[in-house]
């Protein structure tokens, strides 16, 4: 096989790189064909030598064996990791598109399987199109990527995901988990999701450059705030403050500081005090919602929609907020990283993005995480579990030559506005995510439950005592 831009990289790069690979792959009962005597070795064959093409040119990559010296083969697996999103493969256009093509296209070859990514099911449809095949089972090779939902916490408490700790072709103390979705997905010492990607920047702050100029503001202010740590509730409330106003002098105010809805903003608030609705220690489940931090960060956040928030129009849809920020009568809007491409990608007014403020207890800028996991449904054997663990573990590893490149942001830059969106913003995202636990206790809704309970007549705190004993009980349960 060709590999155009794999040769300029053996020359230095050849000692290292052949050394370096999946550590722990390599379990030799999942090897096709291997003998009793095989499945006692635990240890990785990774040959040393260098694997040459047909042309005579040296391969940088790994070469995984069994004990007995053969390559492991899958068998013509055709393996798909069934999405709701995947749409058809591009041509490459980048250099690192064409790196990491010529590696997939070298794996899938070597280890004899094919990969794709395939969008299959809808978004609506996910957690129950999984739990109907790992119940009824299929021909299928599947890796299912799933969302963050109660239906999918109730599969991994029912048995249909495969423990992937039981795999020991995956290690899952290398760099490129440290995402942490195989920490959220486990149960006592068995593991049921797992993401070889980086976690994906979610939920922070839009703001709008033009209203803030207007009001006196540099918006490149912003980003040396958030950069400096100076971006905190009390900076955001001082610049909400400062732009909301009557512009014409009618008595109306015209430009607000925030739009946004309780069931993000409050969220949002709480984690970026470093707080919790519901938190997992040592491995039980408890309620955090009456903590002086969490009713801290929802007494502000209250207070805070209460006076800067504009206002929605009787009638109005729940995402009225979008069209407000949009149409340039609220400074600030709160939202996930996805609406500068599709919400906001034909505003007028050019828009910035940072972080969530920062509460005053926390230490790092959060924000609440919510990446899609990969399971393997249990109904698969033990051979055919192993065999796409391995090969979902190849088709993620770090491309040779780029294992520093953030790929994650190519498309980020095409929806931002500036690079500061993108370089300053997301990367500080993407490195501080927070997982919101009470999504894995079944019966909990945190908007039903709470968040919509608040009112003029209700205080967070009554609402918090109102809910204990039911949140208490669920919990107990989940902690069976």
């Amino acid at each position: 096989m060709k590999m155009k831009s794999v040769k300029r990289l053996i020359a230095a790069a050849l000692a290292t790189v052949m050394t370096v690979g999946l550590a722990g792959c390599g379990d030799d009962a999942a090897s096709t064909g291997g003998s009793d005597a095989d499945k006692d070795s635990k240890e990785p064959a990774v040959s040393t030598d260098a694997a040459s093409t047909e042309t005579g040119e040296v391969s940088p990559y790994p070469i995984y064996k069994d004990a007995d010296g053969n390559v492991y083969d899958l068998g013509g697996m055709e393996i798909i990791i069934r999405d709701w999103f995947s749409g058809e493969p591009k041509e490459p256009e980048t250099a690192f598109e064409q790196a990491q093509k010529e590696y997939r296209d070298w794996i899938q070859e070597t280890y004899n399987f094919t990969i794709k990514e395939q969008a299959i099911s809808g978004w609506a449809d996910v957690p129950a199109d999984f739990n109907n095949y790992a119940q009824t089972g299929g021909d299928e090779n599947y890796i299912f990527t799933l969302r963050t939902d109660p239906a999918v916490v109730e599969a991994m408490h029912s048995g249909l995901m495969y423990d992937l700790a039981t795999l020991d072709c995956l290690d899952f103390s290398e760099e490129k988990w440290s995402n942490g979705v195989h920490e959220y997905y486990a149960d006592g010492g068995s593991i049921y999701g797992m993401r070889g990607i980086d976690a994906e920047p979610r939920g922070g702050m839009y703001f709008n450059k033009r209203l803030l100029q207007e009001a006196g503001i540099d918006p490149a202010d912003v980003y040396k705030w958030a950069e400096s740590g100076e971006w905190t509730w009390d900076k955001f409330e001082e610049v909400c403050k400062t732009v909301q106003r009557d512009v014409n002098a009618d008595g109306v105010t015209d430009v607000y500081g925030l739009a946004t809805m309780t069931s993000w903003f409050y969220v949002a608030a709480v984690y970026s005090n470093g707080a919790n609705f519901i938190n997992k220690v040592d491995g039980k489940f408890v309620n955090e919602l009456e903590t002086e931090a969490t009713m801290e960060a929802i007494n502000w956040a209250v207070d805070i929609y209460n006076t800067y928030l504009e206002t929605y129009p009787e009638g109005s849809n729940w995402d009225y907020f979008m069209t407000a920020f949009k149409n340039g009568q609220a400074a600030f809007a709160d939202g996930e990283t996805y609406m500068a491409g599709q919400e906001y990608k034909e505003m007028e007014d050019d828009f910035g993005f940072v972080p969530f403020p920062k509460g005053p207890k926390a230490t790092e800028y959060n924000h609440v995480a919510s990446d899609n996991l990969y399971v393997i449904p249990a109904c698969y054997d033990e051979q055919k579990a192993w065999n796409l663990a391995f090969a979902y573990n190849l088709y993620t590893e770090p491309i040779p030559g780029f294992e520093d490149f953030a790929a994650w942001k190519n498309n980020y830059y095409q929806s931002f506005r500036d690079i500061e969106s993108v370089d300053q913003s997301l990367v500080t995202l993407v490195n501080n995510s927070r997982v919101t636990y009470h999504a894995l206790v079944p019966g909990i809704d945190l908007s039903n439950d709470f968040i919509w309970g608040i009112s003029a007549d209700k205080t967070p705190a009554q609402k918090a005592e109102e809910i204990r004993d039911a949140w208490q009980a669920l919990l107990d349960e989940a902690n069976k």
